[in-house]
């Protein structure tokens, strides 16, 4: 099936399965708190775990710190008994340190609101600015993480070697109404079916449109 239809056809049976499920976390605290400090923060602690585990961390560190200024004042210790829950604390709370110090020295403590003053501190990469730019500020971006690179290429729309290679190609081929949505469906479907190891092909509602790239075992 050509590539412009696929792409409908896939997006639209997966939004009808998952957009109405429960929002993942750093989602959720766009839309309730709408503070950038609290998305840029949920999304630094959400790097390399579960989404759970992002819950837990962000809720026990949000009753306590509203700021960078709180973040700055916190002993090391505190901070990493609080993010605990969201594994690698050591190294995250380090990040968060210093995310925070350059935010307050350089942007007056308001969180940058382009990729290129985001990407310029340290700790700060192309999906966490992306993270952001959409669901702090709004933007027309498209935060790529693994499943989002992984699944457009076992798809068949892209061939691509890096999510930033794979950003750049959606940019190109994806319409702009589904960027608002991309990175939350495309990462449900890849918890729930569309796995890295051993996907659940036999289960999948867009399996008729897929190529199953680089798909050697599944389920």
């Amino acid at each position: 099936m050509a590539l412009k239809q696929n792409i409908p056809n896939v997006m639209s049976i997966l939004e009808n399965k998952y957009v109405s499920k429960t929002q993942l976390t750093i989602r959720r605290t766009s839309t309730e708190s709408h503070s950038p400090f609290k998305v840029l923060t949920s999304c630094l602690l959400s790097l390399r775990t579960t989404d759970a585990n992002t819950k837990r961390a962000s809720e026990r560190l949000f009753s306590v710190v509203n700021t960078f200024e709180d973040l700055i004042e916190i002993s090391i210790e505190e901070l990493e008994k609080l993010i605990f829950s969201s594994g690698h604390y050591h190294k995250k709370a380090r990040t968060l340190k210093h995310v925070s110090k350059d935010i307050l020295e350089r942007f007056k403590g308001k969180v940058p609101a382009t990729r290129e003053e985001l990407m310029s501190i340290k700790g700060i990469g192309p999906k966490t600015a992306n993270i952001v730019l959409a669901f702090a500020y709004g933007k027309d971006v498209l935060p790529i993480d693994t499943h989002c690179h992984q699944i457009p290429n076992r798809l068949g729309w892209v061939s691509t070697k890096t999510p930033e290679q794979t950003e750049m190609e959606l940019y190109k081929i994806l319409p702009k109404h589904y960027w608002k949505e991309f990175n939350t469906v495309i990462i449900l479907f890849g918890k729930d079916i569309c796995k890295s190891i051993s996907p659940w092909c036999s289960r999948c509602p867009v399996k008729d449109y897929c190529k199953r790239i680089n798909v050697t075992t599944s389920r």
